[in-house]
């Protein structure tokens, strides 16, 4: 353990011990995520927190804590702030357990759970977008994120130069985003951050960078998950729930199923183009290569949906004969 690591854990037990008027506790590590904060569960007696550390040098808890604040306001199941300390970069938090989406979801659960998991991403959806500054997702954000993909995966990765279609891909895709109602996007909905809680659940965490974006994309990002995927039979049947439930709400009225359906597709194109360009660079600048393993069923996204649209026809092609990207599987 380096001097800075034990400056950092004893800067954490100091402040544990004001805030809960006791050194009487343990500390575990919980989690770490993709970015440079670190995760410990609190135990003292019969109650748990989490506390998060973010180094102030590194990371900025603000977002982090308007957004648990609103969504938390707004009746969306998010972690309650039990106590602050944005100036160390220290929040202490309530606890979800450690039943991620992920490791809860079978054949037998998937459809109770991705029933709750949409739900919630309505109660998201329904959240007023005046009522918070938020970024939003525009076309200089989309474009930004797109430029991963030559940048890390293409080019770092595979050391392939990118191809002249490419931007016109891009454009489309674009396009496609912001012609779609814009609301609170949690930008990473996906079964990592989604807890299975006793109650109410799920637990919804992760969701600092949240933006106003396109109505699909926390959709997608849950349905066609990085991390685990399901048959288009039942992808179909759990975007009939949404669109159902969504309509119900005021949501997406007089949209037909084969246009969200385009949206949806299409977004999550947009997304897996990232996250192969975001996967890579955790790999090669942050030293996170168990990234790498998610990249076969990422780019297995990117090939289905390039080969279902006929605009899509050249990234499809190049996808599929360039042999370096061809052999990743």
């Amino acid at each position: 353990m380096t001097i800075k690591t034990m400056t950092r854990l004893n800067e954490i037990h100091q402040w544990l011990e004001d805030v809960l008027s006791s050194a009487d506790y343990q500390l575990d590590i919980a989690s770490a995520d993709a970015s440079f904060r670190r995760y410990f569960r609190v135990t003292m007696q019969d109650k748990t927190w989490i506390l998060m550390d973010a180094p102030p040098e590194k990371e900025n808890t603000q977002p982090f804590i308007t957004m648990a604040t609103f969504l938390y306001q707004h009746n969306v199941h998010v972690p309650k702030i039990e106590a602050q300390n944005t100036q160390a970069g220290l929040l202490l938090l309530s606890d979800f357990g450690n039943k991620a989406y992920l490791d809860e979801l079978n054949s037998d659960s998937a459809n109770r759970l991705y029933s709750l998991a949409i739900n919630s991403i309505i109660d998201i959806q329904r959240c007023p977008v005046d009522a918070i500054d938020l970024p939003h997702y525009d076309h200089d954000l989309l474009q930004q994120e797109m430029d991963l993909f030559p940048t890390w995966f293409l080019d770092k990765h595979l050391s392939i130069a990118s191809p002249d279609f490419l931007q016109n891909t891009f454009d489309i895709l674009i396009n496609n985003a912001l012609e779609q109602p814009q609301v609170i996007v949690h930008r990473d909905y996906h079964s990592r951050n989604l807890m299975h809680t006793a109650e109410n659940s799920p637990g919804i965490i992760d969701f600092q960078d949240a933006v106003v974006g396109p109505i699909s994309y926390d959709l997608v990002s849950l349905l066609r998950d990085c991390y685990i995927s399901w048959s288009d039979q039942q992808l179909e049947q759990w975007i009939n729930y949404y669109l159902s439930q969504a309509q119900q709400q005021g949501l997406l009225i007089n949209i037909s199923t084969a246009r969200f359906t385009r949206w949806f597709d299409l977004m999550g194109l947009q997304r897996h183009i990232k996250v192969l360009g975001i996967f890579a660079r955790l790999n090669y600048r942050d030293n996170k290569p168990n990234y790498m393993n998610d990249l076969p069923l990422t780019l297995n996204y990117v090939r289905q949906i390039s080969a279902k649209y006929p605009e899509f026809h050249q990234l499809h092609k190049f996808l599929t004969h360039q042999t370096q990207i061809a052999a990743i599987q």
